[in-house]
């Protein structure tokens, strides 16, 4: 199966299941709230599949898989028949309204939690943030970071694994200084480090939030050896193999992959003369690295191949495993983290410390649910639990056109004691969609010039 095909199916996946659960919670609150739902559709368009239980709702499957909506019945909309007011949504108070459009996110919350319930049951490998190096005169080395020193907490929050320091260092953007508390990795002596980031720049599009600190992790290092030969590349079209060692280049020989990389990259289109290590046999072989454009715009070799990385040092490694109860309190924890995190890249994307240009869309989306999807369950689990905190974040913001929006509305109909006009309403609705198709649009070229 090709990557579009499979990052397609992967994406109708995880969101297909995301938007029944947001759809769901407000489908079930209305039901126990006495509202009659006329419709549950997954999808938008032409409907490919229907039908209708007991009580006369109407589920669609459509050919639009970006979305989804439970159409209630609302004397605003559509007439209402005298008998059927006490079932219509407007006709309910306030706080039954506030209880139905917050369901929604509130599902898909939930559903998080369960997600990552559900991982650490399983067990979630983990790797601890451990200092290998600091670059020259960078925030990390001018604070005082040191090789051999594990993060084990930011600001006071506890963060003992790779992923979680750096959801946590995302997190403080925009803000003046990062306390670092750190202990060596083979002792117990902890000490705290202050990092000044009133400069700092981060561009999460080039570089990790460790390297524009000026942390070098302590990772896997690549080797000569080639871990993979894409397809229809240069490396293929020469016979380079999945496993060929690479000896010497332009009889320059070869010790680290930092080499090879640079060799290529300052010689494209120039033919390269290569020695490998084949099942105990030295070839000769010539490879022409193509011309191709790097993300600071200027040009370089590419010749598609990715080496194979040394194996993880056995003492950072370890599996974040819990019992069935304390895997819920897990999972709340991190539900809570990832929450509290897309609330505030949103208030930076506000106040000018995030740039729009970091916003992702569809396809970005689709590209992270293919790849966690052939990484296997548990980074799937997480790339969905992730999603899902999302859409609960964005429906919630106070914009007209997302439950937010309306609840918004509510929140004044419940202080002035009657509804918002409906003419402020529909200017609301009118700059809610303006402003959600405007950051549609970025988010979609941003996704476009990533490609």
């Amino acid at each position: 199966m090709s990557a579009f095909l499979w990052n397609a199916l992967s994406f109708i996946v995880a969101l297909g299941i995301l938007v029944t659960v947001h759809e769901f919670g407000h489908f079930w609150v209305a039901r126990k709230n006495g509202v009659l739902v006329k419709r549950f559709s997954i999808g938008f368009g032409k409907a490919l599949i229907r039908w209708r239980d007991r009580q006369g709702t109407e589920f669609v499957i459509a050919a639009i898989p970006l979305g989804g909506y439970v159409q209630m019945l609302d004397e605003r909309v559509d007439p209402v028949l005298p008998q059927f007011h006490d079932l219509a949504f407007n006709h309910k108070t306030v706080w039954q309204r506030m209880a139905i459009v917050s369901a929604g996110p509130v599902a898909n919350l939930i559903f998080a939690v369960f997600l990552l319930w559900l991982m650490y049951l399983v067990g979630v490998p983990e790797v601890k943030p451990v200092v290998a190096s600091t670059q020259s005169q960078s925030i990390a080395a001018l604070a005082g970071v040191g090789a051999d020193e594990q993060i084990i907490a930011i600001n006071g929050r506890q963060a003992r694994d790779i992923r979680t320091v750096n959801l946590l260092l995302v997190e403080q953007l925009g803000r003046s200084e990062i306390r670092l508390t750190l202990q060596q990795r083979n002792s117990l002596q902890v000490q705290e480090r202050i990092l000044d980031i009133r400069n700092w720049q981060f561009n999460p599009e080039t570089e990790s939030v460790f390297t524009s600190l000026g942390i070098n992790l302590l990772l896997p290092q690549a080797t000569t050896t080639l871990a993979v030969v894409s397809k229809n590349s240069a490396a293929e079209r020469a016979g380079l193999q999945v496993g060929d060692t690479i000896q010497a280049i332009n009889d320059q020989p070869i010790t680290a992959w930092a080499e090879i990389d640079r060799l290529i990259k300052d010689n494209p289109e120039i033919p390269l003369n290569i020695r490998v290590l084949r099942d105990g046999q030295l070839l000769s072989l010539q490879a022409t690295p193509e011309l191709s454009q790097a993300a600071d715009g200027f040009s370089q070799g590419l010749l598609g191949i990715v080496p194979m990385a040394s194996p993880w040092p056995e003492d950072l490694r370890y599996t974040q495993r819990y019992g069935i109860f304390a895997a819920v309190n897990e999972g709340i924890s991190q539900t809570w983290q990832l929450t509290r995190l897309s609330f505030a890249m949103v208030a930076k994307l506000v106040t000018g410390d995030l740039s729009v240009k970091h916003l992702s869309g569809p396809i970005s989306i689709a590209q992270g649910a293919g790849s966690t999807a052939s990484m296997g369950l548990i980074a799937f689990l997480s790339f969905m639990a992730l999603i899902s905190v999302n859409l609960a974040v964005i429906n919630l913001l106070p914009l007209p056109i997302l439950d937010g929006g309306h609840l918004m509305y509510l929140v004044v109909e419940l202080i002035r004691g009657k509804p918002v006009s409906e003419r402020a309403q529909e200017i609301g609705f009118r700059f809610g969609a303006l402003v959600l198709l405007m950051l549609m649009g970025i988010a979609l070229l941003n996704d476009i010039s990533r490609l």
